[in-house]
């Protein structure tokens, strides 16, 4: 027999529901003849299943541990699974977590062996103690926005399962302002809108963008407004951007730049391959110059990631130049 209590990330929720994800490998005929045999309990009673759960009931599995063990997914190597690694973290409170993550790193898994900033984030608090393997049968903190593997900055996980609700609902709502930093080629005199449609191609996830509606594409827009330019010598000139972006769509921030004239430096899709070129001659650069600068909630708070190592260095070795 096993005992489990009802925390915060699972009150609320169907009995029936919360039982699938702590026994994820049982079939859903095999839970319910062991609720109607009372081999599952709740509060020391027999359960149907739609019982809505509330904060410290008690759940009794009447089960082996070797069949427990047979239909719980949890990992048999938790530190491989959710590794602990360093993370700049921007903000912590109890439901929330932002860090500034590296260029490189997937912000969520693209294959099954994949490693991203979820199982990082857990690994931390599993460190932190903050969370136990146990938690992780019914619950795991996940990152709320997606950034590509490319680009760095503000990405922000729910701990709980409020976070997660209420960093749902804000992004779903565009509630939240997001700006992005980026150098792009050219010099961007004023600040200006961008609006279009964008089209995307699965087979190679590439995305177009156009002043039409068609069928299946999404409308986009960003304003953007320059921070500081700089001298390229013989490519000219670049401008460091401040993007918000008003609408979250894939790559969008990029191929609407480009199409302006002012594609971001580094990105090896939607840049040019010249100045491309020129700064991985002369500075070493290996990725895009995009980078998730600063967010401000619908309550006031503001958080900011500073540009991260590269970008910093690319913007400490170009020379400024005045308009």
């Amino acid at each position: 027999m096993q005992s489990f209590q009802i925390g915060n990330n699972e009150k609320g929720q169907r009995f029936d529901k919360y039982l699938k994800k702590l026994l994820s490998g049982a079939p859903g005929s095999f839970i319910y003849k062991m609720l109607r045999k009372k081999n599952i309990t709740l509060n020391g009673k027999k359960a149907d299943g739609s019982e809505k759960l509330k904060q410290g009931d008690e759940v009794k599995l009447f089960l082996s541990d070797e069949t427990i063990q047979k239909f719980s997914k949890a990992a048999p190597n938790v530190s491989a699974r959710y590794p602990y690694i360093p993370l700049e973290i921007i903000y912590e409170d109890r439901d929330i977590l932002a860090i500034n993550k590296p260029v490189g790193m997937l912000s969520q898994k693209a294959d099954a062996g994949d490693l991203s900033a979820n199982e990082y984030i857990v690994g931390y608090l599993l460190k932190k103690q903050e969370i136990t393997e146990q938690d992780l049968l019914t619950f795991r903190p996940s990152v709320c926005n997606r950034l590509d593997r490319n680009t760095s900055g503000l990405l922000v996980a729910g701990k709980s399962l409020q976070g997660l609700q209420d960093m749902a609902k804000q992004l779903k709502g565009r509630s939240v302002e997001k700006y992005y930093r980026c150098l792009v080629k050219g010099k961007a005199f004023e600040g200006r809108t961008l609006e279009g449609w964008l089209s995307k191609d699965g087979e190679s996830n590439q995305v177009t963008v156009s002043k039409q509606e068609s069928p299946g594409s999404k409308y986009i827009k960003i304003t953007y407004a320059p921070v500081a330019y700089y001298r390229l010598g013989e490519q000219g000139t670049a401008t460091l951007l401040e993007v918000q972006l008003i609408t979250g769509r894939s790559h969008q921030i990029r191929v609407q730049l480009a199409a302006a004239g002012h594609p971001v430096i580094g990105d090896c899709k939607y840049g040019e391959r010249a100045v491309n070129e020129w700064f991985a001659r002369k500075l070493h650069v290996r990725s895009q110059m995009l980078h998730a600068y600063r967010m401000r909630f619908s309550d006031g708070r503001e958080l900011t990631a500073p540009l991260n190592g590269e970008f910093q260095k690319v913007i400490n070795s170009l020379e400024k130049h005045s308009v």
